[in-house]
């Protein structure tokens, strides 16, 4: 064991300290590591035991942290889920994409000030995924789960993975039990939960893959509406909500026109976080069995933020503001956790912010392969932070041309150090925050720091302008008084 752990520590210090100089020759000191990228869909900042709550229950999640590194300041590329995808598997910011909503999105309506742009309905073909690339690397690629990247001509298996189970258009399943309804999915057995089954998937893979490097993609579709959960952890959950203290303050407090959840007591959501944990537990389990986790990345993360302000809103992102949908942290700060062995301290903390377009070339360093710039235009390694150095600070970015339906509206954000200003496209607004002193982005500073706004918000139009990034325009219908006729239709698509 000891010798295994020295060549692996020799692989990523070759990968690290000699840049892609030192790939051919990192390669040849041991066998390229395994790579399995979890990614939860709207599971929020706060959600997991290791990142704060005390509602739900994540202990294979906690343990991962604890065996790895855990980052305060990750973000989604978007509030939405579309978008943050596409970044992952490309590298690129949404905008550069005009993938700017989640797929297809939806229409304009004349309370909306401004129209939104017209976006692409596919991931462009020409992409070179992190799937392909690691393919063209020498690794098996495997896709379980959740895509939402364009119809049956843009399914995963067009973007370099060799399996694809469950991965389609869909941005929800629509029941968690049989029948899913999903393309390259078979259903199971009555009774058998969707989120099971992909994390068993993933085991099986693992199985089929053990004697030549694998890069699995487990994409849940939990923990996104429909809100359905295994019987016996859904009755678990109410009798600890049953148990709890009475709440010190409101249950919602306003955001916008709408309210946010302030309290995590739901118990078909914390049931549905349980059973992505367990799945990650039995993933662990069989790493441990077939002698691979010592060889095995591990990365976990979110799409977007928890849903906390519409379509049920069941969780609560505090201290952050927001969620799913909005430019506040809530909507775009991520958990992650990322395990390196021989590489991450285990039980460290990362507080320098990173973003979803990271992920491409990071993967592709510790994978001892060639770094793609011309393609993850928009990602840098962070291969520095997970062994404990710094990377240089640049500025963050997102754009958002669209209403969300949770409540959010229009705009674009730029994050530099601490400081975080939100312009706000339909009356040009702008909004900064102290984000050290203030993460939930209670205190304007435009006022008080007009230079630094000023600053912020012309490196943003920038920004927009070198990626291209698609605007919205006067809405020549709008009407402030109008009012929906009928119930707005339940988003099953984002």
């Amino acid at each position: 064991m000891k010798s295994l752990l020295w060549k692996l520590a020799c692989v990523w210090f070759l990968l690290v300290f000699a840049g892609d100089g030192g790939s051919a020759a990192a390669a040849d000191v041991a066998k390229k590591p395994n790579i399995i990228f979890i990614l939860a869909d709207d599971l929020g900042w706060a959600d997991l035991g290791c990142t704060g709550s005390t509602f739900y229950e994540t202990p294979n999640l906690d343990r991962l942290a604890a065996q790895g590194m855990r980052f305060t300041d990750a973000y989604a590329a978007c509030s939405v889920c579309s978008p943050t995808r596409a970044s992952i598997m490309t590298g690129k910011y949404p905008a550069r994409l005009h993938i700017t909503d989640w797929l297809p999105g939806r229409g304009d309506r004349p309370d909306q000030k401004v129209k939104r742009p017209a976006i692409l309905s596919n991931l462009p073909l020409e992409e070179v995924t992190i799937g392909k690339a690691l393919k063209e690397g020498g690794y098996r690629t495997v896709f379980l789960g959740k895509w939402h990247l364009g119809d049956k001509d843009h399914f995963p298996e067009h973007f370099g993975f060799d399996v694809n189970l469950g991965g389609c258009g869909a941005g929800s399943p629509p029941s968690y039990f049989p029948p899913y309804k999903l393309p390259n999915l078979t259903d199971g057995p009555k009774g058998e939960y969707l989120t099971d089954r992909l994390s068993d998937e993933a085991v099986k893979a693992i199985e089929e893959s053990k004697d030549k490097p694998f890069f699995i993609y487990l994409s849940h579709y939990a923990v996104h509406n429909p809100q359905q959960a295994r019987p016996e952890l859904i009755a678990k959950y109410k009798a600890k909500a049953t148990a709890l203290p009475p709440a010190s303050g409101p249950e919602f407090l306003p955001e916008g026109k709408n309210k946010a959840r302030q309290i995590q007591n739901q118990p078909i959501y914390a049931a549905m976080i349980e059973s992505v944990d367990q799945g990650i537990g039995r993933i662990l389990k069989k790493l441990d069995e077939l002698g691979l986790a010592e060889n095995t990345i591990i990365v976990f993360t979110s799409d977007n933020g928890g849903l906390s302000t519409s379509e049920g809103s069941p969780t609560s992102n505090l201290p952050l503001r927001g969620g799913k949908g909005w430019h506040y942290e809530g909507g775009v700060r991520e958990p992650l956790i990322m395990k390196v062995p021989g590489l991450t301290k285990p039980g460290s903390v990362c507080r320098e912010p990173m973003i979803s377009t990271d992920y491409y070339p990071t993967l592709l360093q510790l994978a001892g392969l060639p770094l793609r710039p011309a393609q993850h235009l928009d990602g840098v390694s962070i291969a520095p932070l997970l062994k404990g150095d710094a990377i240089p600070q640049r500025p963050l970015f997102w754009h958002y041309p669209h209403y969300s339906n949770q409540g959010g509206g229009p705009g674009g954000v730029i994050r530099l150090g601490d400081l975080k200003l939100i312009e706000w496209y339909d009356d040009m607004r702008v909004e900064l925050f102290n984000l050290k002193d203030d993460v939930g982005e209670k205190t304007n500073l435009a006022v008080k720091m007009p230079e630094k706004a000023t600053e912020l918000r012309d490196k943003l139009h920038a920004w927009r302008t070198g990626v291209d990034a698609q605007m919205p325009t006067p809405n020549p219908a709008y009407d402030p008084d109008w009012k929906e006729s009928r119930p707005a239709a339940k988003d099953k698509k984002n």
